[in-house]
């Protein structure tokens, strides 16, 4: 964590990180009397457990989690997790009530709060309407969202396994995910323009 800020990163970001957060904890107090001073970062697809984002609370600085799925059944069929749905949200909740809203300095720089990454899937598969009607009512219409449109098929999805989604997402999926989010009251949408491959 030293050896990054003296690099001058921005951030310490962990990601993936909930099989080692008793390690990271352990790791801060030494960081801290070296002069760490950067915010940390934890970033995740959003499956993970309540009582472990608890342990991170006054710790974390900036929660950055996907929200991938609004269905348990599409959570089953494309990731072997019926229950991701649920657990991203507590997740989620939990993140919120530690951070709160996305906060931003001079520089553009974030130094602390809530930013949601949610991926558009080809043929709305992650329901995308309905997680940003929850995110705008549960959490706060205020709340950093990034909408993602850079999905490729690959693994399994290549090999026409789920041939549904064995395409990238159209320049008119994207447009409407975005329009959902605005209609769903969110106020804070990543301004960089992120368009699906080909329609640049």
């Amino acid at each position: 964590m030293l050896e990054l800020q003296a690099c001058g990163c921005h951030n310490i970001n962990f990601v993936t990180p909930e099989h080692v957060v008793p390690q990271l904890v352990e790791a801060l107090p030494s960081a801290i009397e070296g002069g760490l001073r950067l915010p940390l970062v934890y970033n995740t697809s959003g499956y993970d457990a309540t009582e472990c984002l608890k342990l991170l609370d006054g710790i974390v600085d900036i929660y950055m989690p996907d929200f991938k799925y609004w269905d348990p059944e599409m959570a089953r069929k494309y990731s072997r997790a019926p229950d991701y749905p649920q657990v991203a949200r507590q997740a989620l909740k939990e993140m919120y009530r530690q951070v709160g809203d996305l906060v931003i300095d001079e520089d553009g720089l974030a130094k602390r709060g809530l930013l949601i990454r949610h991926l558009v899937m080809p043929g709305n598969i992650a329901g995308t309407g309905e997680i940003m009607r929850w995110i705008a009512q549960e959490l706060s219409p205020a709340t950093y969202v990034n909408i993602m449109a850079q999905y490729y098929p690959a693994g399994k999805v290549k090999r026409a396994e789920f041939p549904e989604i064995n395409r990238r997402v159209t320049p008119v999926e994207y447009e409407r995910a975005r329009d959902e989010a605005w209609r769903a009251g969110l106020t804070r949408l990543d301004s960089r323009r992120h368009s699906p491959p080909g329609i640049l």
